[in-house]
């Protein structure tokens, strides 16, 4: 039996793990928080699918290749739009309920889509809904799931990944050995001062990939959502409200975006987010307001729509003392989600054998410079289930003599080789790169809270919405002389 193990609990891995069950491999999950935590269940937008008579696949890869201004891969974004219907088929398989209207299910417009293609759940709860649905899947699989367990490294023999090291909760080291890894560790939103995304996307999954020695791509593309409320947290906007008919202004009241772009509040997300930014720096760095007033005929009526198709938001704007229904809501942009991550072929492998990537922790190429609304929760489904394919194919095709079969645990010292396995050293990927720094080095005796500050900072000022060649340089000197996180 070939042993699968899958590290992330997001929709990427949860189809992965059931997937993988459901094809008769054994299979282990670990994530580093509580199973629910995840960026899918804090997703707010829908999944976009040509499921619709008046749609096709070749005009969601239209919309998708447009918005990712020429740079996606278009066999991959083909990939994406052929397969997605079946695989929104699937979550609905896998008991995902979406809203729906008289004619079935309901589907809405959002930002660069040139057709309403998008299905929601629950309002603004979509990625909730879907991710409850995956895990109740994945309770009525034989899957084994370790909650509070951290990747440390990923565990290479002869070229190959063979497994990880994992941390757990009371700071034990285990070796997990598998003869495939999924890695579904998702995004990297923490690395920036203001983001949408939850304190458990720091990255640390491609980090892993990285010093393993895959291959990595489009790490500069970051999406910047461009409407995140202007309150601590900065918690998401979704742009379905904008897709409602809500309307950005300045500080002056005007629409701004009028003019700017041929879809104005409905651009692409790079587009408007720069706008934005544009916008504050002309009026001293105020926010915009995103005003949402006038969806219905009255201010009641305004109140129900809002409550009933925006319940997380309107939820966050009471939080914050904001009537949304009657008064325009200040906005700003945050980092919201990465394109890049760990380099993918079309069927979710790495550079590496034995390592697979899926979700918002790989890079397939689909999504180019600016991701098209919508398509994350599709991308991880979409490629989530050719990793499975590829990797039954692989251990079919893999000598018997190779290693390693059981999802075999073993403890191990941090840095520890045992029976040839490496814990992912190279020359230019030191093992000590999560060490403290060195006595004496500027900055040594810093915290890792500060250093997380110090470096959101940074990211946010020199590799933000606005970038350009002489601060970026100046960026990467400063990050080489931080000190090391402790671990």
């Amino acid at each position: 039996m070939t042993s699968v193990l899958v590290v992330g609990s997001g929709l990427g891995g949860l189809f992965a793990a059931v997937r993988a069950a459901d094809a008769g491999h054994s299979v282990t999950l670990v994530t580093k928080g509580a199973l629910a935590e995840s960026n899918t269940g804090h997703a707010q937008g829908g999944i976009a699918a040509s499921l619709f008579p008046d749609d096709s696949p070749s005009a969601h890869l239209l919309d998708t290749l447009l918005a990712g201004a020429g740079l996606s891969d278009a066999a991959a974004a083909q990939v994406l739009c052929d397969e997605g219907p079946a695989r929104v088929r699937d979550l609905i398989r896998f008991g995902a309920h979406f809203d729906q209207d008289e004619s079935g299910l309901a589907r809405g417009l959002e930002a660069a889509h040139l057709r309403a293609r998008v299905l929601h759940a629950g309002g603004d709860a979509t990625g909730a809904e879907i991710a409850r649905a995956m895990r109740d899947a994945l309770s009525r699989r034989p899957i084994a799931v370790r909650e509070h367990t951290l990747l440390v490294e990923l565990l290479t023999e002869a070229g190959r990944v063979v497994g990880a090291e994992v941390q757990t909760a009371d700071g034990r080291r285990e070796a997990l050995h598998a003869d495939a890894v999924v890695l579904a560790t998702g995004g990297a939103g923490q690395l920036f001062l203001h983001t949408t995304n939850p304190a458990i996307a720091t990255g640390d999954g491609v980090a892993a990939a990285w010093r393993a020695g895959a291959a990595l791509r489009d790490l500069e593309f970051v999406q910047f959502h461009p409407t995140a409320l202007d309150v601590p947290g900065t918690p998401l906007v979704s742009e379905a409200v904008r897709g409602e008919g809500a309307v950005l202004l300045n500080a002056a009241g005007e629409r701004f975006m009028l003019g700017r772009h041929p879809l104005a509040e409905l651009a692409p997300r790079d587009i408007v987010a720069r706008e934005i930014a544009t916008e504050m720096a002309a009026q001293g760095g105020r926010p915009v307001l995103l005003d949402a007033t006038a969806l219905a005929t009255t201010p009641a009526a305004n109140a129900a729509l809002l409550a009933r198709r925006f319940p997380t938001i309107s939820a966050a704007c009471a939080q914050n003392g904001l009537d949304w229904a009657t008064s325009p809501v200040a906005v700003t942009p945050a980092a919201h989600y990465w394109m890049g991550g760990v380099e993918t072929d079309l069927w979710g492998r790495s550079s590496l054998p034995g390592l697979f990537a899926v979700g918002e922790a790989a890079c397939t190429g689909v999504h180019g410079a600016n991701r098209l609304a919508s398509n994350s929760l599709l991308e991880a489904a979409v490629f989530a289930e050719r990793a499975v394919q590829a990797l039954t194919a692989d251990a079919a095709e893999r000598p018997a003599d190779l290693p390693v079969s059981g999802c075999e645990t073993r403890h191990a010292a941090p840095g520890a080789s045992e029976h040839g396995v490496s814990h992912a050293a190279s020359a230019d990927r030191p093992r000590d790169a999560g060490q403290p720094g060195a006595a004496g080095q500027p900055g040594a005796a810093e915290t890792d809270a500060g250093l997380r500050a110090r470096i959101q900072t940074l990211l946010w000022d020199a590799a933000g919405l606005q970038r350009d060649g002489a601060t970026l340089a100046a960026a990467a000197a400063t990050l080489a002389a931080l000190p090391r996180p402790h671990t």
